[in-house]
């Protein structure tokens, strides 16, 4: 399939290409939140979670991840007008690139999270399926083409280099690219995992980048015990002010703990349900963002300062700003804001 100025390029490989690209950015997503090693513990209330593939092992996966997509992308251009021997390296590339993908495929898609029993959503699925589905789909679609191209570029090329003519003609006439691409597949392969031994990976990392893993498909490692969530300053708020000034309203549940809840920590909440509302994913990021750039650097020491009547009074005032802000949004968001309002930690 080589392209030149007089080929268009098909809606169909327009499609295969934008889908690709997409479910890069999608999976980009995903490593937001899938992103600590199994012997990390996380906070699943905060939106972390376990990557599927392991530690230093990731080195092999990348490698063989870019090599797909270089091969891809020179087959899709050039075709058959690639030389013959970068071309079945190209094509052993293609098929290493594909079997990994169905692997790939296989780990994304279990993901049991039952052992972190405060995570609030099991997406991860969703996140990483599509990219090795695409992958797999181009790999294999990519070898048809060069097996139902036609056969000539290789037969009518010679070469200055005796030894290079002779090689190219044993490739071209004996049998066809794919299936000394087939030939010489498990020979590349071990050649690759020398190189990549040299670079400080294991004999078997294609193997350990699955498996030394947590809540994965092929996982056959533990995570440590979750990390217990701390609790929001606006709580301490509530909790540790003069009754007369914070007006606590009465007791609720926040992530299994009982809260006194006033109505300043219901409209902060109610307003975060907002974004929740317009786009979880959206608001899952933002809340990771947050979580870990600023309430983990400053947020929770504040709420540890917060530790008499006197600070817990002067942080409440300082948020009532924030506070009319918040209510201003939800009463130009939702018809019952009340109704929203009052449903917070009940």
């Amino acid at each position: 399939m080589s392209k030149n100025n007089s080929e268009k390029i098909t809606i169909v490989e327009y499609a295969i290409i934008i889908g690709y690209l997409i479910s890069l950015m999608i999976t980009g997503v995903g490593l937001l939140f899938h992103s600590s090693q199994y012997n990390q513990a996380v906070d699943p209330v905060d939106g972390d979670c376990y990557i599927p593939f392991g530690g230093k092992h990731i080195l092999s996966l990348v490698f063989y991840f870019l090599t797909f997509n270089i091969s891809a992308i020179a087959i899709w251009l050039k075709g058959r007008k690639i030389p013959s021997i970068p071309l079945v390296l190209m094509l052993i590339m293609l098929m290493i690139g594909s079997m990994i993908s169905v692997f790939v495929l296989v780990q994304v898609s279990h993901h049991d999270t039952s052992t972190l029993d405060m995570y609030v959503g099991n997406e991860g699925t969703l996140y990483f399926i599509f990219t090795p589905l695409c992958c797999l789909i181009m790999g294999i679609g990519l070898i048809r083409k060069i097996i139902v191209e036609e056969q000539g570029y290789a037969s009518t090329r010679s070469y200055a280099n005796a030894t290079l003519n002779k090689i190219n003609n044993l490739l071209s006439a004996k049998l066809k690219y794919p299936t000394w691409a087939l030939i010489l597949l498990v020979p590349v392969f071990l050649l690759l995992t020398i190189i990549l031994i040299l670079l400080g990976q294991d004999r078997d990392s294609m193997v350990k980048v699955f498996t030394e893993t947590t809540t994965w498909a092929f996982s056959q490692k533990m995570h440590p015990p979750i990390l217990d969530h701390q609790g929001h300053y606006l709580c301490t708020v509530a909790a540790k002010g003069d009754p007369v000034l914070v007006k606590p309203l009465r007791l609720g549940k926040r992530h299994g703990n009982t809260i006194i809840v006033n109505r300043q920590l219901q409209i902060a909440n109610a307003f975060e349900e907002i974004l929740s509302d317009l786009s979880p994913v959206l608001h899952r990021y933002v809340r990771y963002c947050y979580v870990r750039y600023c309430y983990d650097k400053y947020g929770f020491n504040i709420s540890i300062k917060i530790n008499s009547v006197r600070a817990s009074n002067m942080t409440y005032v300082l948020m009532k700003p924030l506070e009319y802000f918040f209510l201003f949004s939800l009463y130009m968001c939702y018809v019952e804001p009340e109704k929203k309002i009052a449903k917070q930690y009940s």
